[in-house]
């Protein structure tokens, strides 16, 4: 998921405008809005007070300025040249120091419910439609003062429309005869960088939780009504969100609000933004997303949007929050989900070529696989290496030192490293060097390992394997014997080498990081191929085995949505060509056409679970004997409106080997088994 500071104006716009002399806006920000849904019309003004003689700002190019007052005094605003999508105002004062207040107005974009979960990520229109409105905060449906202030916002909607901005909702007045309008006030007294507005026809329930020594937590749900009307599921959100906000509240601190909302999008969303969560309405039906994405999105009003990111210096918020709440939620199940989870991680990240690893200093916010493999896969590793090595309770104090020292500041990867130190009393200099400003997946193996006896023990030598990564890191090692296991941790240099250990047992086989416990390349044996390998390509081919047009057509639809880069569709020759050389191409077919196909090329499907309206596969890795598998990836389709039905769904199973999909909705998936490569330790007289 992600937080809406994606949305937040670019670092070149707001430059420009710094750069033009404009002054800025001091804190203390008011809007009073009508919005009207049905046709898009919005009618707003803002005050707020000048430090300077003159500000510029910049709005979406549906508005336009009206007026621009000090009191009663009217004032010169001047339209200029902005950015592509927006215009820029600039208004001239008299004196330094006044208030002022800018009148503007237009037509808004419908809501675009075309888009898909990559589409939202990206900058957004301010859009505003019967069945939903956003109005995301970097969209600049607003005049958006520069850096960091409180607000209060009024806001007025059709009667059968209700509508917010994070914070605290201070009045509301419902329409009481016909044509009132709803009309609600809210207020940020904490310092934030945007104001996103929401509406729509929902419905709204309200559940307010006693806090000693602190005012009571309001919590509401606004869904529409076919979600509110479905048995106990609004109720359910409420008691989670007391759920999810106690437990980080006793991990880090007290909550630094007094509302929290969940509110249903009809875009396929998942923001979380201070005081509430914009989460689509399609997935808040689904019972795991109480279970996962919630509590994420609650996490950041700790992280995002209780401590900010300094996107100079790279997102830390994203890596912090997952490692909190998705990675502790499988820890919470088992030790094996949380080994599971791991594995993931290092699956998405290897799905990526060599050269295009990015940094986790560079990760700003997800618009691609690439970028969420690292900035919330890698970054949560890293907390959990961290851990690891500074133990638990030094961890923990960790924590709770960032945020009551960050709180309502602007925070960067040296504001963690600086806060784990004090815990710990260790310097970790090398450790986010390596593991922030670092490139690379490092290659770590065992070639050889042997022992020998050394009086009533043992000495065992470990012959290393190691490319990338300049810093020592610490590595577990599993040494296994009938009856005896033990992991133990040792420390690695920058170089590869040997290592010798004393145990207490003459051990059989060893394996390196057996639990996933460190960022690294992993062996071909713990690689079975997922979707993310063919989805990330960086030169992703396409081939058709279509029975018509109509389906050739929803298979490149369909190809558009699943790739991150635009395909190159090729012919059968190029078909035979990739596959000989082993470049990831993608197979669309309809399943007429599939078992000749295959038939004539030696390739084997794989087992499935029989039924559905279309099947998607990859080819499972080879087992140590046979020859390697070609990089295949399958999708095997009824007709052409099977087809269309998995471009929403299909994007999201990067994780998964295999799939199948009933019109749309997949009724079995899985990930091909990965072994666990073990090292046999030969005695050391046998090795010589």
């Amino acid at each position: 998921m992600t937080f809406p500071r994606v949305f937040r104006l670019p670092a070149w716009a707001i430059v420009l405008l710094l750069a033009a002399g404009l002054a800025q806006a001091a804190p203390g920000f008011e809007l009073d809005v009508r919005l009207d849904p049905p046709s898009g019309e919005l009618q707003a003004s803002a005050r707020f007070t000048v430090a300077g003689r003159e500000i510029g700002f910049l709005l979406h190019e549906a508005l336009r300025v009206t007026a621009a007052t000090v009191g009663e005094r009217a004032v010169a605003v001047t339209r200029q040249a902005g950015p592509p999508g927006y215009i820029g105002w600039q208004v001239r004062l008299a004196k330094a120091g006044e208030t002022l207040t800018v009148s503007y107005e237009g037509r808004l974009p419908p809501l675009d419910r075309q888009l898909d979960h990559r589409g939202v990520l990206r900058r957004l229109p301010p859009m505003s439609s019967p069945e939903g409105s956003f109005l995301a905060s970097g969209s600049a449906w607003y005049p958006q003062p520069p850096g960091l202030f409180a607000y209060r916002v009024e806001l007025s909607l059709p009667a059968d429309q209700r509508g917010l901005v994070a914070g605290r909702r201070l009045a509301e007045t419902g329409p009481d005869k016909p044509g009132d309008r709803y009309r609600a006030t809210f207020e940020m007294t904490r310092p934030t960088d945007g104001i996103d507005l929401m509406a729509g026809p929902w419905l709204v329930r309200e559940k307010t939780v006693d806090r000693p020594g602190a005012p009571p937590l309001v919590l509401r749900t606004y869904f529409p009504a076919g979600l509110d009307a479905q048995p106990g599921l609004a109720d359910a959100y409420l008691a989670d969100s007391a759920r999810y906000i106690a437990r980080y509240s006793r991990e880090i601190g007290d909550y630094p609000y007094d509302d929290f909302s969940v509110v249903a999008s009809p875009l396929p969303t998942g923001f979380g933004m201070p005081t509430l969560t914009y989460l689509g309405e399609s997935v808040l039906r689904l019972p795991f997303i109480r279970q996962t994405s919630l509590g994420h999105e609650i996490l950041h009003n700790w992280w995002g949007n209780g401590v900010y990111v300094d996107y100079r210096r790279g997102n830390w918020s994203e890596g912090l929050t997952t490692f909190m709440a998705d990675y502790a939620y499988q820890a919470d199940q088992s030790p094996a989900a949380a080994s599971a989870m791991r594995l993931a991680w290092l699956r998405d990240a290897q799905a990526l070529p060599v050269a295009e690893q990015p940094a986790l200093r560079d990760f700003r916010s997800r618009t691609h696989g690439a970028e969420a493999a690292v900035g919330y896969g890698k970054a949560a590793m890293l907390f959990v290496m961290l851990r690891d090595r500074i133990g638990e309770p030094a961890f923990a104090r960790g924590i709770r030192d960032f945020w009551a020292s960050r709180r309502f500041t602007v925070a960067a990867w040296e504001d963690l490293q600086a806060a784990f130190e004090k815990a710990s009393g260790e310097r970790l200099d090398d450790f986010f060097a390596t593991w922030v400003d670092g490139r690379d997946l490092p290659d770590l193996a065992i070639e050889r390992a042997e022992a020998r006896p050394a009086g009533d023990r043992y000495r065992l030598r470990l012959d290393l394997r190691r490319a990338g990564t300049a810093a020592g890191i610490r590595l577990p090692v599993e040494l296994s014997a009938p009856g005896r296991h033990e992991v133990r941790w040792i420390e690695a240099g920058a170089a590869p080498g040997s290592l010798e250990l004393t145990v207490d047992f003459a051990p059989h086989e060893v394996r390196l990081d057996p639990e996933f416990r460190l960022w690294r390349r992993l062996d071909p044996a713990s690689l079975p191929p997922i979707l993310r390998r063919w989805t990330g390509a960086s030169a992703p081919r396409l081939f058709l085995a279509s029975p018509s047009p109509a389906f050739a057509e929803a298979a490149r639809q369909l190809a558009r949505r699943f790739f991150e880069k635009p395909p190159e569709e090729i012919d059968r020759d190029g078909f035979l060509k990739a596959l000989a050389g082993g470049q990831p191409v993608l197979l669309i077919a309809s399943r007429d056409r599939l078992d000749g196909l295959l038939r004539d090329n030696g390739i084997a499907p794989p087992a499935l679970p029989a039924g559905g309206t279309a099947q998607v596969w990859t080819l499972p890795g080879p087992d140590g004997k046979e020859a390697p598998r070609p990089a295949l990836a399958v999708i095997a389709a009824d007709d052409a409106p099977a087809l269309a039905a998995l471009q929403r769904p299909l994007p999201h199973y990067g994780a998964q080997s295999w799939l199948v999909f009933e019109q749309g909705r997949a009724v079995a998936k899985g990930v091909w088994p990965a072994g666990q490569p073990a090292v046999a330790v030969r005695p050391a007289a046998a090795a010589r």
